[in-house]
């Protein structure tokens, strides 16, 4: 390859991996765009008003990669990251029960706990031949009836806010936990709690300034001169291989790196075959909420990460009580605690239509399940609607992103990252981050994207660093 113009289209963790891995492999010609005024995407975090720092959801560090650990390291340095074993739960029947729920069934009221291990005991005794069609099938013939109806189905529900039937199973692997009949019924015998499960049971979080925190140091550390923020694409020519942006600028590209919603790029692009196939393509909103609380965490909440609720006396899928993450996402550790709800929207699950009809919901939601008390104890409320929260997985997603991928690689246009390449499976940081790594060493040296192509190898193992050419 020669010095052929790369422009990157997007600051988040694939664009700016891809920046970084450019710039580590001494390749200078090349832009980055970003609508947003600062840099981080999906992983940017937001200091309000009222000094509380919030995550635009509920993220963790945690890394299938050595080259991911040690930028990680390099950018926040030893001393910029806080360490925390996972204490997750899931809130149904009025109490908390470790996470992974299925391995602790045994904290159930009685009725449940012999309805979720009677459908355990019928899928041993009578086994099933039968390939699941859909991802409600497939929970159904994983866990059995029982963990299906009192958790697994209206939990995905919550999350996905898609019917479960129209996901598919292909991006399951190390995201859901399968049952271990021996296990449970050991734990249940042995009265022990079951909570190693996950490649998250360790995980570590910035000290200060929120998970956008690594994003804004990359960025930093990456030419000024080479990124361009505030300004949006507003058209893109794969004929002239060129972009307009929303300041009527024209860039000029050989090669671009896309990490838009691979939807948007081909109506951009009109590109009106493509268009058509991607825009089958489904994904759900995300609602943020931030609760600052004056006081400090209830004992119940102490040492907790993040919770589930599967249940319908509240309207959000997960909570995160985020000052547990790092003292300074609150103005004053002492006199200050925070609490990060999540909401799902999509065409089969609305929400409620004013802003404040969803915090209204929200706030009674935490007083039902006991995550606040009084009402009066909140200092700080803070909203943010994410468009694209979740690429969902549904049935035909394999075959969209794998007719129109090499297609637009064809024009000289790759589509990666979270809603670039629309695989679930590998969207998290990491995943991202080495998305773009992976995109310039192929460019450089004509190696294989792995992370983008093969989830099931990297979410195996957690891969060495590899040498570049």
């Amino acid at each position: 390859m020669g010095r052929e113009h790369i422009v990157i289209i997007g600051a988040g963790p694939t664009g700016l991996g891809a920046a970084w891995r450019l710039q580590e492999r001494g390749y200078d010609n090349w832009l980055l765009i970003e609508q947003a005024e600062c840099a981080g995407g999906l992983a940017a975090s937001v200091r309000d008003e009222k000094g509380f720092t919030w995550d635009l959801g509920g993220h963790v560090q945690f890394s299938h990669y050595e080259y991911f650990d040690n930028l990680m390291d390099e950018l926040l340095g030893p001393d910029g990251w806080l360490y925390h074993e996972r204490e997750s739960w899931v809130w149904l029947r009025q109490r908390f029960v470790p996470y992974p729920f299925q391995l602790n069934i045994r904290r159930l009221p009685r009725e449940d706990l012999k309805e979720c291990l009677r459908g355990l005991v019928r899928l041993y005794k009578e086994g099933n031949s039968h390939k699941p069609a859909n991802f409600a099938e497939w929970i159904d013939a994983t866990f059995g009836e029982g963990i299906a109806r009192v958790f697994m189905r209206p939990y995905n529900f919550k999350v996905w806010a898609y019917p479960l039937e129209m996901l598919g199973t292909t991006w399951v692997g190390e995201r859901v936990a399968v049952v271990d009949l021996e296990r449970v019924l050991c734990n249940l015998v042995d009265e022990r709690d079951d909570v190693s499960w996950g490649p998250n049971n360790t995980f570590r979080f910035p000290k200060f300034g929120g998970t956008g925190a690594v994003w804004r140091a990359c960025a930093s550390r990456l030419p000024a001169d080479k990124q361009r923020y505030g300004v949006a694409v507003a058209s893109v020519d794969p004929a002239k291989r060129a972009l307009i942006l929303s300041d009527g600028t024209h860039v000029r590209y050989d090669y671009l790196l896309s990490t838009m919603p691979v939807n948007e790029l081909t109506r951009l692009a009109r590109l009106s075959e493509l268009a058509e196939i991607t825009q089958k393509l489904c994904y759900s909103s995300t609602h943020v909420f931030g609760v600052g609380l004056r006081g400090n965490p209830p004992d119940h909440l102490r040492t907790k990460c993040w919770m589930y609720f599967p249940e319908d006396d509240n309207p959000f899928y997960r909570v995160t009580v985020f000052s547990n993450y790092s003292p300074h996402n609150v103005p004053d550790i002492r006199c200050y605690w925070s609490l990060m709800a999540e909401v799902s929207e999509s065409p089969f699950k609305q929400v409620p239509e004013t802003i404040d009809a969803r915090i209204e919901e929200v706030i009674q939601g935490m007083l039902a399940t006991r995550l606040i008390s009084s009402r009066d104890d909140i200092v700080d409320i803070w909203y943010r609607r994410l468009e694209y929260g979740y690429p969902t997985p549904t049935s035909e997603r394999d075959s969209i992103i794998y007719e129109v991928l090499p297609r637009l690689e064809d024009l000289g246009i790759f589509s990666r990252g979270r809603f670039g390449a629309w695989r679930y499976e590998v969207s998290n940081q990491d995943h991202s981050l080495m998305q773009g790594v992976e995109w310039v060493d192929r460019l450089l040296d004509g190696t294989e994207e792995l992370t983008l192509w093969h989830p099931e190898i990297v979410n195996r193992t957690h891969r060495p660093a590899q040498k570049s050419a």
